[in-house]
């Protein structure tokens, strides 16, 4: 069967506001997430007044790190030749390796001045956070018509109108379903373990999920620059391998380190009598 896609990219335009469904699956994932890390702290004791300016290194870390990751990694002669065009990221142009890593060095950065969140703390939790809203920004993908799969002949396939009239798979609805059952795992292993889990472990799952999910719909997706064409594996899958090995280390070493002591067990030291 055959879906055909023609959906506006835009809401709605109200002169020249224009409210587009991929800035809102943005926020929400976002939004979200913010929630979610609320009650996080609420439940192992970390101050809720810093996650504002937790918020601010998170956007700013994503957004920057998935622009100069795209303009690095995929054509970095034309933004060499071009650095002005660097700051035009309202024409698209977001590689999620590089908001990844964006992230990672935005929380070494809020740490700094913040003690009172640990790096490894910090990493496990907002991993689980980050793969849930990459589910929603893949939905806002959807609504913009891009990251198009490649042509199938098979029994069903959607036709993206606003592009072209051929049957493509739905790579960015795999890829949105894949993230969301990453989240689901990620998240009911943080409810059963909370502050007791293994440093390293979670972050360690989420972006080995991550990475190995990409580096196999790569294979149903089209390339995004012509110097991939003809590669036995693309850009993407290539920069996801180091991500999944990376993954599976901290998810071995965490597991050998074993559980921390939760809070309630951790021995509180007596005064002696004199």
């Amino acid at each position: 069967m055959i879906f055909n896609w023609n959906v506006s990219p835009e809401i709605f335009e109200l002169g020249p506001v224009r409210l587009r469904w991929y800035g809102l699956m943005f926020l929400a994932g976002f939004t979200i997430g913010y929630r979610i890390m609320m009650a996080m702290c609420r439940w192992e004791k970390k101050p809720i007044d810093k996650l504002d300016s937790l918020l601010v290194h998170l956007v700013l870390g994503t957004t920057i790190g998935a622009r100069l990751g795209h303009c690095l990694f995929y054509d970095p002669g034309f933004y060499l030749s071009n650095p002005l065009e660097i700051f035009k990221i309202w024409e698209g142009g977001l590689a999620s390796h590089g908001g990844g890593t964006g992230v990672i060095v935005a929380l070494w950065l809020f740490t700094r001045k913040n003690p009172e969140f640990t790096w490894s703390w910090l990493l496990d939790r907002i991993a689980i956070l980050t793969v849930m809203t990459g589910a929603f920004i893949r939905l806002g993908n959807l609504m913009n018509s891009e990251i198009l799969g490649r042509p199938t002949d098979g029994s069903w396939g959607v036709v993206f109108s606003r592009v072209d009239i051929i049957p493509r798979h739905p790579a960015m609805i795999y890829e949105a379903f894949a993230y969301a059952l990453i989240f689901a795992c990620s998240f009911s292993l943080y409810l059963k373990w909370k502050e007791r889990s293994p440093r390293g472990f979670l972050f360690g799952f989420v972006i080995a999920g991550i990475m190995l999910a990409r580096f196999i719909i790569e294979f149903w997706k089209e390339i995004q620059s012509p110097f991939e064409e003809g590669w036995l594996i693309n850009m993407g899958q290539v920069l996801s391998l180091p991500f999944i090995i990376i993954g599976v280390y901290l998810m071995v070493t965490a597991w050998k380190r074993g559980f921390e002591p939760a809070l309630s067990e951790i021995p509180v030291s007596k005064s002696k009598k004199r």
